[in-house]
């Protein structure tokens, strides 16, 4: 998130490619909506600002002082969304390109924020590359996710594929690549992968892949395509906040809506399916339904913003939603309560702050040596996912009611 040369808007960006790839259709019609750029956006966005300053100055700006990179740094920390802890996962983005960059017997070929062109596999198609290496035969496309979601796969990843094919397009004349390596550094997540192909491999899938589709998608050509549900695939296109006519396509109402047809009988007025239905119908119908869940709450999310705005969803209103009470200033009111004789430690409630803060709150080095040594993580609740999700499955023990009931707990007789 929070590319720069995102921003200018090419229609075939790197970033949404995996949609513009299955869906063509869809980049025309993105291209009419209006932009909405969130608040993780923007924190992505200044994350990388960081990020970009620290490298700048350990590779590419040698001549930056100290004085003029803590007067930039300075100027970004007091963005709004600054946040101490960005300092330490922007520290570990900055060692991961280190480890590479120092990896080689002399000094890499290195650009960081580096606007490529794809435009060979893509019309008019280019993106910015969070830092590229090349060294020898070796290519290396690093990018950086300030995200806290669901880990980014760096294997078979369209995104920087298409930067690794801009890469080669800009310098390929200069060296001769033969391996590409792809990089993810995610530390929110603490995730992160790297991917290995040839540049063959890579070429291949630009002619046989990206061409054709960037063709279409270039003219507004094609079949709409919503994407198959996989809550674990972060890459989903088919996504409110990832595909700008999420909610209002039509394509995926013909396909939400396909359920009804499958559910109900027009004709008769009454539903198709038995009272009681197989396990093998409720897996085949649970998958198909998944959609409809962040559909419909989507549909709801953009009427709200609608009619919020002044504009008008025929059949719905707005209605003043449940509060609850609350105190105008409870400093003010404490204080009498205190006058009157009442306790403070009957007033106010002391409780740590939640883990989330504590880590904001706390330096690279403490919360490492301190912090980090005492964290756990509990197994959380079972949740229910599609077989093709990207994270393992849950591993239930299967226990006896002798295990349950017996052993230490186990109800003795009297003597």
């Amino acid at each position: 998130m929070g590319k720069k040369g995102e921003k200018a808007h090419a229609l075939l960006s790197a970033s949404s490619a995996k949609k513009w790839i299955h869906c063509t259709p869809s980049a025309k019609l993105e291209a009419s909506l209006p932009d909405k750029e969130s608040d993780y956006a923007k924190e992505g966005t200044l994350a990388h600002s960081i990020c970009e300053l620290k490298l700048s100055r350990l590779f590419t700006d040698k001549n930056m002082t100290e004085r003029t990179y803590k007067s930039r740094l300075k100027k970004l920390q007091q963005d709004a969304l600054y946040q101490p802890e960005m300092e330490g996962y922007t520290d570990e983005y900055v060692d991961y390109v280190s480890q590479i960059a120092f990896g080689f017997p002399a000094a890499p070929f290195l650009r960081i924020e580096e606007t490529v062109h794809y435009g060979n596999w893509a019309p008019e198609g280019f993106g910015t590359v969070d830092c590229l290496i090349i060294y020898g035969g070796e290519l290396h496309i690093i990018d950086f996710k300030y995200g806290k979601g669901i880990p980014v796969k760096a294997e078979g990843n369209y995104q920087l594929a298409l930067y690794a094919l801009g890469a080669y397009q800009e310098y390929g004349f200069l060296f001769n690549i033969e391996t590409v390596h792809l990089h993810i550094v995610q530390p929110r997540t603490a995730g992160g992968s790297s991917w290995s192909t040839t540049l063959k491999e890579l070429l291949t899938w630009g002619e046989a892949v990206v061409k054709p589709a960037a063709e279409k998608a270039f003219r507004g050509e094609g079949e709409f395509c919503p994407a198959d549900y996989c809550q674990g695939d972060k890459e989903n296109y088919c996504r409110d906040g990832f595909c700008k006519a999420y909610g209002r396509c039509r394509a995926t109402v013909d396909r939400n809506m396909s359920l009804m047809d499958a559910a109900w009988d027009d004709k008769e007025n009454k539903r198709k399916v038995p009272p009681l239905l197989s396990w093998e119908e409720v897996g085949q119908l649970l998958k198909k339904a998944m959609f409809l869940k962040s559909w419909v709450e989507n549909l709801e999310k953009i009427s709200l913003e609608r009619i919020v705005s002044g504009g008008t969803v025929p059949g719905w209103k707005i209605i003043e939603g449940r509060s609850s009470r609350a105190l105008q200033d409870p400093d003010a009111v404490f204080q009498e309560l205190k006058k009157a004789g009442y306790e403070e430690e009957a007033l106010y409630n002391k409780t740590p702050i939640s883990l989330t803060n504590l880590e904001k709150l706390l330096n690279k080095e403490d919360r490492e040596n301190i912090l980090t040594p005492h964290i756990i993580k509990p197994q959380g609740a079972p949740k229910l996912a599609p077989e093709d999700d990207a994270r393992p499955a849950m591993v239930i023990k299967k226990i006896s009611a002798e295990e349950a009931f017996g052993g230490d707990n186990e109800y003795l007789p009297f003597d």
